[in-house]
């Protein structure tokens, strides 16, 4: 047996353990609650020189989807790891990967799928790869993750199909257990064994051509031979877990029983559930109760034969889904094993419920309720009930909601803190008023009482954003903090309306709203003289994984705004890197160690980006310039009810995340501006014009002053940083110069 040694990990850390251990080639992956914690440990393990893993920050999940299928074509190692809304928005790539016959390892630690959104664990994300052809285990267990994940790459490369192992969000992912690891990577490697592809894309001497397209009886070929690899995979499942137990002691079977050689009635659930149901067991069985539980370490292939061999004895099945195949009376699982039982003609009693969903906790009094119900089907012969939720509550009859604020309409939201008019000689915006203490008049859209951390700007800069716009307003936010901390339902933080959609749809879905105004209105649906800002709020990375959709709202050029608050990073999952998280700073995917110095790329400069599309307003804004940015709030509004799309940026200090004191982030923020990394100009109609410009102020400072302010970056001022905070200046210095051009000339 391989020498082994113990440590306290959780599943998503042991599944990055066994990943460096393999030494993958490649990783794309972008960061999701709750597996993202395996690319940030993987990323601190790169930074101790640990392993030669290239980790992709990709844009998106469905872009980590195809950066690993694009690397598993080069016939190389790839890994992955998603969770929730993650795994849908990169289910379409997954048939293209599993049909071209590529292998790879990806983790899903296993979430509740929006909406409403929660970012706690069920099961209702996995369902959907059921038909993807993945080959699919299910670890319900920290030890099972890491030997599953070494298992996987094995099992996959030997039937060319990729894998997925699962395992539940948090109970698994972040839970941690003793286990037992292989002491040595080589071991690791060794077993495993080496990549050997027919075919791959860098193979110059046998050129081939992957993903063609095909018609009917071809298509209906690759199918067959795909089912044909799946078949195969029930034979070399079980093979890799005889072979694995040699290797470690730890010898893993398809199926899971417990108490089940005499059992009349039984509980089926997956995961972390089993081992609290066992317990249940325990305490019926002391009772006299004949009861058992069982489980299934594979999901696909559905391992039919295996299950009914467990529980072919029994009267009664409760079967517990962590989710809802809606409108089928039960969720997967249930509708899995009664095909089983009906294909062997089992006279055995089932009856579904539907529990545990958004992460609720599965209690050992609760396993008793279900092999309760099992049992006493057995005993009766008969279901009454076959299919029901299981800890559902009924509302209040009659119940209304309270109403928190009055709504802010009329007069209450027309102070006057700004104007705005047409130069007639010119064609600019001419925006007049704005001062600070004029705008305290203008009623707080989103008031006190939201869950933000000290110091967050995000706030700040969307309540100094709105002193600006006069009049009624919608709110979009994607997914961030700045809408995790305002709406925990059944309150909100909003005195007018608020819409949710997901970090990479909101830019599309604020468009379909203000398209629907406009035409309602024309009908004489909406009242002719109503008007509406609407305004999206992106922040915490949105704006990578969104930018194609925002793009596309600028392209169509609708009358809305977009406003960006730059934390520099996805502070609501931890603060990974983003686009825009400076060159060189340390974040939970960008260590900084003797492998690796903090962020490799720039910032990304997403006011160019827009400006490049040719919407007629954008604009940089910062709240230690609060008169400026009134009035580019009202510009905004005037361009966007007039004219069409208005982009807005703000720099929006994270305390938690930047490691600064938030007593001063306004400095901090201040330093950005001067030191003109984040520089303060607006560009009309194509026209650019810098509105603060630090070098005629002789305020103009270094960058380093400001990247020293912060805990993320202040490794910048060592000596051995000289080269890369030398780089950040010159590209800081390049963006300025450009600007600055522009500026003196319009064509430009």
């Amino acid at each position: 047996m391989v020498e082994q040694k113990v440590v306290f990990e959780s599943g998503n850390e042991l599944a990055a353990y066994a990943a460096k251990q393999i030494n993958y080639h490649v990783m794309g992956y972008y960061p999701i609650t709750p597996s993202t914690q395996i690319p940030e440990h993987l990323d601190l393990l790169k930074a101790e020189g640990e392993h030669d893993v290239v980790m992709i920050p990709a844009d998106g999940e469905h872009g980590a989807a195809g950066i690993c299928y694009g690397a598993s074509t080069g016939g190389g190692r790839v890994f992955n790891a998603t969770s929730a809304n993650g795994l849908l928005y990169s289910l379409e790539q997954l048939p293209v990967q599993s049909g071209t016959r590529f292998p790879m390892v990806l983790n899903v630690g296993c979430r509740t799928v929006s909406g409403p959104l929660s970012i706690k664990g069920d099961h209702s994300d996995i369902m959907y790869a059921l038909n993807t052809g993945w080959i699919i285990l299910f670890a319900k267990d920290p030890q099972r993750v890491y030997d599953f994940n070494i298992c996987a790459l094995k099992i996959a490369e030997k039937v060319k199909l990729p894998i997925i192992v699962a395992f539940d969000g948090f109970f698994t992912s972040h839970q941690k257990r003793k286990v037992q690891i292989v002491a040595h990577d080589k071991d690791v490697q060794d077993f495993v064994g080496k990549l050997e592809l027919e075919y791959h894309a860098l193979d110059k001497e046998h050129p081939v051509s992957i993903g063609c397209y095909m018609n009917e009886p071809d298509l209906l070929n690759n199918k067959y031979q795909l089912h044909l690899a799946m078949e195969e995979a029930r034979k070399v499942i079980p093979e890799v877990f005889k072979e694995y137990g040699e290797f470690t002691g730890r010898t893993y079977s398809m199926v899971e029983g417990y108490m089940m050689e005499d059992a009349e009635a039984a509980l089926f659930v997956l995961g972390s559930s089993y081992d609290t149901a066992r317990l249940a067991v325990d305490k019926l069985r002391e009772e006299g109760k004949k009861v058992g539980v069982f489980t299934s370490s594979v999901l696909r292939p559905f391992p039919k034969k295996e299950l009914y061999d467990l529980c072919k004895n029994v009267k009664a099945i409760v079967v517990a889904d962590r989710q809802d195949s809606y409108g089928a009376e039960g969720g997967n699982m249930s509708l899995e094993l009664k095909a089983t039982l009906q294909d062997y003609k089992a006279n055995i009693e089932v009856a579904s419920l539907v529990y545990g969903l958004s992460g609720r906790d599965f209690y050992m009094e609760d396993g008793i309720d279900m092999l309760n119900r099992a049992y006493d089907i057995a005993q009766k012969g008969k279901v009454e009930k076959r299919f029901d939720y299981f800890g559902h509550y009924k509302g209040k009859e009659g119940y209304e909601p309270p109403k928190y604020f009055e709504p802010l309409v009329g007069d209450k939201v027309r102070p006057g803190v700004t104007s705005v008019t047409v130069d007639e000689a010119t064609g600019k915006m001419i925006a007049k008023g704005g001062i600070v203490k004029d705008s305290t008049r203008m009623p707080k859209r989103w008031v006190a009482g939201h869950g933000a951390c000290p110091g967050c700007g995000i706030p700040v800069n969307v309540n100094m954003l709105l002193r600006g716009i006069e009049g009624e307003v919608v709110l979009l936010f994607q997914t961030g903090c700045g809408f995790v901390v305002t709406s925990p339902y059944p309150k909100s933080s909003f005195r007018v309306t608020f819409i949710h959609n997901l970090f990479q749809n909101g830019a599309a879905t604020l468009s379909g709203l203000v398209e629907m105004f406009h035409e309602r209105q024309r009908r004489g649906e909406l009242p002719k003289g109503d008007n509406f800002t609407f305004i999206m709020i992106s922040g915490d990375g949105g704006l990578d994984i969104g930018i194609g959709p925002a793009i596309g709202a600028a392209l169509r050029n609708h009358r809305m705004i977009i406003m960006e608050y730059d934390n520099g990073g996805y502070m609501n999952t931890g603060y990974q890197l983003s686009y825009t998280t400076p060159l060189g700073a340390r974040s939970s995917t960008s260590h900084v160690g003797k492998a690796q110095a903090g962020k490799a790329t720039f910032h990304k400069d997403t006011p160019q980006i827009f400006a490049a599309t040719n919407i007629p307003y954008v604009a940089t804004v910062a709240e230690s310039n609060p008169t400026d940015f009134i009035k580019k709030a009202a510009k905004a509004q005037k361009y966007a009810n007039e004219y069409g799309l208005a982009f807005i940026k703000a720099l929006s200090a994270c305390p938690l995340n930047w490691n600064d004191n938030p007593r001063y982030e306004r400095s901090v923020i201040d330093a950005a501006v001067n030191c003109c990394y984040h520089p303060l100009y607006e560009i009309e109609e194509g026209i650019t014009t810098i509105t603060y410009n630090p070098e005629e102020r002789n305020k103009k400072i270094p960058v380093i002053d400001w990247l020293k302010m912060m805990g993320r970056t202040k490794h910048l001022a060592k000596p051995e940083y000289a080269d890369i905070v030398q780089s950040i200046q010159d590209e800081v210095d390049r963006r300025w110069e450009r600007l600055k051009a522009r500026h003196e000339s319009p064509i430009l």
